[in-house]
């Protein structure tokens, strides 16, 4: 199946779906028309500089240079997660971005190098769109369990200091939040697994269909993604949990929130 291009002007009619978008804002007063079409704007911005990088990028032959472009890409994740979760009391910004740069790392060396087997592992046409799909959905997992983690310390502080002065330590007393939190982050990445191939078809294995490839192949890739997502969104949000409920602390297990 040859693949068809898309013009200037095919892109252009795509701005009809954001002129009834924000029709629908200016009619239910939303007051979203502003950031429809910023948001529109950056999205061909920063789509079409990312393809002209990429053409480069995947000249590569250097793993060093590689893995500094994916903690570029860790750290505007994690940038991103700090402008969603409005948390001034701790500091959770730094141990986040180490801890999703070790685990996000992790994961995508080991689909790449072990499942995938490319040769070298670092060969950035298959690491870098691999490890970009880990961040960007595990941000998101992040992201949803650092604003619960930090709002249920916050509701359940008079239990939490109540076990404190009974003699637990912090963990103890927060290890039922611990596990909801988790739980809460893990949630869509798991409804994904039980929807997918039923209610959508995921992007990457619509993107390898739509660009010719057999649907068996894309189906095979399709299925390392979604479980390198789970993979890497329980191994991210269960170690940034713990790495920011300890700064949520002080040495003493005194609640800081």
């Amino acid at each position: 199946m040859n693949l068809i291009e898309i013009t200037p002007v095919q892109l252009l009619l795509c701005l009809v779906f954001i002129l009834i978008a924000g029709t629908g804002s200016v009619v239910f007063r939303l007051k979203l028309e502003k950031d429809l079409a910023w948001g529109t704007v950056r999205t061909f911005a920063q789509l079409f500089l990312v393809g002209y990088v990429l053409k480069y990028i995947f000249q590569i032959n250097n793993p060093y240079l590689i893995l500094i472009l994916f903690v570029w890409m860790v750290f505007w994740a994690a940038h991103a997660i700090r402008g969603r979760v409005k948390e001034k009391e701790v500091a959770y910004f730094v141990p986040t971005f180490i801890s999703m740069v070790a685990s996000y790392t992790t994961v995508s060396i080991l689909v790449t190098a072990a499942i995938v087997q490319v040769k070298p592992w670092y060969t950035p046409q298959y690491f870098i769109p691999l490890g970009g799909m880990i961040i960007g959905n595990s941000m998101n997992a992040v992201t949803i369990a650092l604003e619960r983690l930090f709002s249920d310390l916050r509701k359940q502080r008079d239990q939490i200091e109540l076990a404190l002065c009974l003699g637990a330590t912090y963990q103890e007393a927060t290890a039922t939040i611990l596990r909801d939190v988790v739980k809460a982050g893990m949630i869509p990445s798991i409804n994904s697994l039980m929807t997918v191939g039923l209610v959508s078809l995921p992007g990457m294995m619509t993107g390898q269909i739509l660009a010719g490839s057999d649907p068996m192949t894309a189906i095979k890739y399709q299925i390392i993604v979604m479980l390198m997502i789970v993979a890497a969104t329980a191994i991210g949000s269960i170690i940034v949990v713990h790495v920011v409920r300890r700064r949520c602390f002080t040495r003493a297990h005194q609640l800081v929130v």
